[in-house]
């Protein structure tokens, strides 16, 4: 069988559930089982792989589901805990007070508060946490869910204090081998991975600088009462600040101190600066923008999960104890991976599975308290005690949120397993590699000496598969470096270009879009959700792939192993 029908067999999967979800709208709780069962059928047929290894790799995914569950429930019991406490009634109010103008509200709750929850968790935590949070301010639900989603591109790759990078990347290379090579002309690793790093970070930073105002023109265009494009771009002063106040800090970071902070800091200095600004009314327009009268909404704008300010919520909370557990979590967060005794404690309640079913490298792990999940529920505790809340009402917030769960895990329970089959198919009978990297490996010889262009698209499918920047940098990583060898260019440069593209292929992750819609009771809506989503995918990769393109030909950039590096690397 020839290498291009294998690749069209190993992307079959991936093209079904686009053609289901996007262009026919059909529900994930459809789709999924189907392309879960397409991707066996070919695992076991054109591949070769055994049925143990897809049995143990479907108990990986249900580990994995397990885990994103968790998550999901812990984001959802926060929001409801808060509901029932009175504190989002307050949240509210705060956010009026700062400025009634959904543009601004938008940019501070999705692209600087949730930057700032990525870089402390990822993981698809930022979706989880502000999809809720912008319901209960006064968004629609789909709205929220693509907002959420939007934001999982410029900080992802540094989420969870620099895991995509730290783990994804340098596990994902060969550091043995390449490391021999930068002995052998005067370099070392830590000099070749501080060039990666900021080379993501300046491709991010130049790519998001017009994702805030992308925010903004999607939200007026497809949530607005004239769908326009141009309508809210008045806002444009305000939302460019916001992603300097954002990348600047960041890309400073990601220099000086390395990939552990540039999301946390950036998400961190621009909320403060952009506040202050929202407050004082700098840079702010004249008008005001606002979503039509909530009888005027499309019926597919509602979610499930009810944030009615209910008789139970009119308690008056302070607005700094409203704030305090999102503070309480981010500061938790950010200790838990920073501070090894607090973090190996947490990690102590771990349940892990090695080699499942005897297979090769199929390993899975639950974490009850280390997980952003765990932290969430405790945080949750932490608030029915701080807020003085009624057990009856704490009660009612489990309750609603175990009932929105169940959607979430029939949809997961054919996601994952269905990715962990494809990455899991390098072990076969046919001696073939696996379906991600044969896809990217055949795109490759296609395209030669225009690779470069094509090479964050090529992260953004592995992040499609998978959900994560880290797994499809631990997948694609070593290939993107091969090819840039091959090609004789900067493989530092085209490692950064992997690690961008597997950032905006979060933005189109079917399970980070079932765990956001989940959180907001829209289940059943993921291809409309994808239909909006793919669009500032596309910006993100075409850019980006220009700017490789434009570093790679016209700036001539290189690495210690190509030649030419950058001036201060």
């Amino acid at each position: 069988m020839s290498t291009g029908v294998l690749a069209l067999l190993a992307f079959l999967p991936i093209l079904t559930a686009g053609v289901l979800l996007i262009g026919f709208r059909v529900p994930a709780k459809y789709v999924m089982p189907l392309v879960y069962v397409l991707a066996v059928v070919v695992a076991i047929t054109a591949w070769g792989v055994s049925a143990n290894r897809i049995v143990a790799s479907t108990l990986q995914g249900l580990v994995q589901s397990a885990g994103l569950l968790w998550i999901i429930f812990g984001a959802i019991l926060l929001l409801n805990t808060l509901k029932h406490s009175g504190a989002i009634s307050t949240i509210r109010s705060g956010f009026t007070a700062i400025s009634p103008d959904r543009r601004i509200q938008v940019i501070l709750i999705a692209w600087l508060f949730g930057s700032f929850i990525e870089g402390a968790s990822g993981f698809g935590t930022p979706a989880a946490v502000a999809a809720p949070l912008m319901v209960a301010v006064g968004f629609p639900a789909m709205a929220a869910v693509v907002f959420g989603m939007m934001i999982q591109s410029t900080p992802v790759s540094f989420g969870a204090v620099g895991t995509p990078l730290i783990v994804g990347v340098q596990t994902g290379l060969d550091r043995t081998a390449i490391g021999g090579e930068l002995d052998a002309v005067g370099s070392n690793w830590d000099a070749f991975f501080h060039i990666i790093t900021s080379e993501v970070a300046v491709l991010h930073a130049i790519c998001g600088t017009l994702l805030p105002l992308f925010l903004v023109v999607v939200m007026t265009r497809f949530f607005g009462r004239n769908k326009s494009w141009t309508e809210g771009l008045s806002i444009a002063p305000f939302a460019i600040a916001a992603a300097f106040a954002m990348t600047i800090p960041y890309v400073l970071s990601a220099y000086f101190l390395g990939a552990e902070f540039p999301s946390v800091i950036g998400g961190l200095v621009g909320l403060s600066l952009m506040t202050f600004a929202a407050r004082k009314g700098i840079l702010v327009p004249r008008d005001t923008w606002d979503f039509p009268p909530v009888a005027d909404w499309s019926k597919e704008w509602f979610g499930k999960v009810d944030f009615k300010l209910d008789d139970l919520a009119q308690r008056k909370i302070p607005l700094t104890l409203a704030w305090a557990p999102y503070v309480i979590l981010a500061v938790v967060l950010v200790l838990s991976r920073t501070i090894a005794p607090f973090g190996d404690l947490l990690k102590s309640a771990n349940i892990a599975f090695s080699g499942m079913l005897g297979e090769e490298g199929i390993n899975g792990d639950f974490s009850l308290l280390f997980s952003p999940g765990g932290i969430l529920v405790m945080i949750c505790l932490v608030t029915v005690v701080m807020n003085r809340m009624s057990f009856s009402g704490f009660t009612k917030a489990v309750s609603e949120s175990s009932a929105t769960l169940l959607g979430a895990g029939f949809v997961l329970i054919f996601t994952v397993p269905m990715v962990r089959v494809m990455i899991n198919s390098g072990i076969n009978a046919n001696d073939l590699q696996s379906m991600p990297v044969l896809v990217a490996d055949w795109v490759s010889t296609q395209v030669g000496s225009v690779y470069p262009f094509f090479a964050p698209a090529v992260g953004a499918l592995g992040a499609f598969l998978a959900g994560s920047n880290t797994v499809s940098n631990l997948m694609l990583s070593q290939f993107q470096f091969s090819v840039a060898e091959g090609l004789g260019l900067s493989s530092a440069l085209m490692v950064a270009a992997q690690s961008v593209g597997a950032a905006a292929g979060n933005m189109i992750a079917i399970h980070n879009v079932v765990a956001a819609s989940a959180t907001v009771g829209l289940l059943g809506k993921e291809g409309a959700t994808l239909r909006i989503t793919i669009l500032p995918t596309i910006y993100y990769l075409v850019f980006s792939g220009l700017l490789v393109c434009i570093g790679f030909f016209v700036l001539g950039i290189g690495d210690p192993l190509s030649g030419t590096v950058l001036p201060g690397n």
